[in-house]
């Protein structure tokens, strides 16, 4: 007997060591992230105060940039969690203008748009400690500086909002998902508050974190988080990927095909010379299967990257400085250059996400050179 207490007590202690030095491992492994140096220009913190800053947004509007982020101890939920608005003139130098802090509620995933003379901020309430949504609120402005309290759309219930998108500036269609996940609408609206279901995009495969995005030649296409399975589970899965559709007007039918080289969480889609892009998550080592590398698991490194997005696939075309806990992009284009907003865990290190989740972030900025981008799009080849 004494013997085989001493045989389990050495399998257990020589687990624990090496439970151990891989954590220790994963804290000190210097990042690898492959950063084109040539397209991402510069980057720089604008927020980094030791607290878990994420789910950023941006937009330009009356000659500022308009920059939202949530702040909370920590990726999951939590009633400690503030949503803030902050502005500048130059991407660098940031005012406060506004925060949310529902009372005993999380707050996450806001999205701004202009409609009409109003500047509308939406974002999900939450109650589960996993961070599921269960509703979208809006507020507005029309100074930038004072906003109404947050209301629930009307008529909505359940549905999660992305980015709301316009081609005349008068109906603005949008992607919503349901909050149990596995389908996700598209909807239109004219006042920003009350919303019509147009079509479905796609139903199955726990999809969520839909986006949109009008095509030049007017047709719209949506990018989708397939996260398949009834639920991917701590180490994620062997065929998560991320579902590229496109409809044409009245955007009631959707066809669409799946890329496997990302699953796009937090994504935002963008327009340059009649290509669409994409900034959203990446996960190197992909190809593999196991619980360190199956897509979506948590024990994997994550990136925030840059896409070219076309119809028969995304193309990867380089990192942002980023790791563990990353992505949630808000964009401005000025010219041939992009500012892009987004969050990530320490840059000089490689965290798995569990690790990042449960760590201190940043909030970021990135200058992208468009044309340096197009240019190593056209080379790639799918």
């Amino acid at each position: 007997m004494k013997r085989f207490l001493s045989t389990v007590a050495l399998i257990l202690g020589s687990t624990l060591l090496l439970l151990t030095a891989l954590l220790v491992y994963w804290y000190l492994r210097p990042n690898r992230a492959e950063i084109d140096p040539v397209i991402i220009q510069e980057s720089w913190d604008v927020v980094n105060d030791h607290l878990h800053n994420s789910n950023t947004d941006m937009i330009s509007w009356q000659g500022y940039f308009y920059l939202a982020y949530v702040s909370s101890p920590f990726h999951f939920a939590s009633d400690a969690s503030v949503l803030h608005v902050v502005r500048s003139t130059d991407a660098k130098n940031w005012e406060s203008l506004a925060e949310f802090n529902p009372p005993g509620e999380d707050i996450r995933d806001p999205k701004f748009a202009i409609v009409g003379e109003k500047l509308f901020l939406y974002a999900l309430k939450n109650t589960n400690f996993i961070a599921e949504p269960y509703i979208t609120v809006f507020s507005f402005s029309t100074d930038g500086r004072n906003w109404t309290a947050f209301e629930t759309i009307p008529n909505m219930d359940g549905w999660l909002f992305w980015r709301p998108r316009t081609q005349d500036g008068v109906v603005h269609y949008n992607a919503a998902y349901w909050y149990e996940h596995g389908k996700s609408i598209l909807i239109k609206s004219t006042d920003g508050i009350h919303w019509d279901i147009v079509s479905t995009i796609y139903e199955g495969d726990r999809n969520d974190e839909t986006e949109v995005i009008f095509l030049p030649d007017g047709r719209l296409l949506a990018t989708a988080r397939l996260e398949k399975g009834s639920g991917e589970g701590v180490f994620g899965h062997p065929e998560g990927s991320t579902l590229i559709a496109v409809a044409q007007p009245p955007y009631t039918q959707w066809k669409g095909i799946e890329s496997k080289i990302a699953r796009l969480d937090g994504p935002y889609l963008f327009i340059h010379n009649n290509q669409v892009y994409a900034l959203g998550r990446f996960q190197p080592n992909l190809g593999r299967s196991g619980p360190l590398t199956d897509q979506g698991s948590i024990l994997a490194r994550k990136r925030t990257s840059l896409y070219q997005v076309r119809e028969d696939g995304l193309i990867y075309l380089s990192d942002l400085p980023s790791a563990g806990d990353t992505s949630y992009v808000g964009l401005v284009v000025q010219g041939n250059t992009a500012y892009a907003s987004y969050y990530t865990s320490r840059i000089d290190r490689d965290y798995p996400w569990i690790l990042g989740m449960l760590s201190p972030s940043a909030i970021r900025m990135a200058k992208i050179d468009l044309i340096a981008m197009e240019k190593k799009a056209k080379a790639s080849t799918p």
